[in-house]
């Protein structure tokens, strides 16, 4: 394992918050998702059980799994199986806080890229320029208020 659980951890923590803010957060929550899935199975994180989530979709209460890598708690869709063999926790729990972490999106992505065998895209985002940029008027309105002023 080339990476440290607390780090991998620290970077899903930091592309979850992210991914709470961002337009098109699908990237970011796939991201979270394999990388907890990963850890499952590799037994490097545990399922603590089922919580009810905060905002319900189209008006029904569902439930979320909350996960634990090193000292992070992170809630995922549970899959049909987690009803059956984890137990239901109730409403969400304000002692499961997670740590405070300073890092970069970019290198939290990068840490879980490397974590998933998946290639790291460094200027995932082309921005369009735009053709024509119109030219500056700063310092001129001035200007051309008193040339259409003279002329009359």
């Amino acid at each position: 394992m080339s990476r440290e659980i607390s780090e991998i951890a620290k970077a899903i923590f930091i592309i979850n918050r992210h991914a709470k803010t961002a337009l098109k957060p699908d990237e970011l929550y796939s991201m979270k998702k394999q990388a907890i899935d990963k850890l499952l199975t590799d037994k490097q994180a545990k399922k603590i059980g089922l919580h009810f989530s905060r905002q319900p979709k189209f008006s029904k209460q569902h439930s979320t799994l909350l996960v634990q890598v090193d000292n992070y708690f992170f809630h995922i869709p549970p899959n049909k199986q987690d009803f059956k063999t984890e137990k239901h926790l109730g409403d969400l729990d304000q002692n499961y806080r997670n740590p405070k972490t300073v890092m970069s999106l970019k290198q939290a992505k990068q840490i879980i890229c490397d974590f998933l065998d998946i290639p790291f895209e460094a200027h995932h985002h082309n921005k369009q320029q735009p053709k024509y940029y119109p030219p500056s008027l700063l310092g001129r309105w001035n200007y051309s208020y008193y040339q259409n002023n003279k002329r009359k």
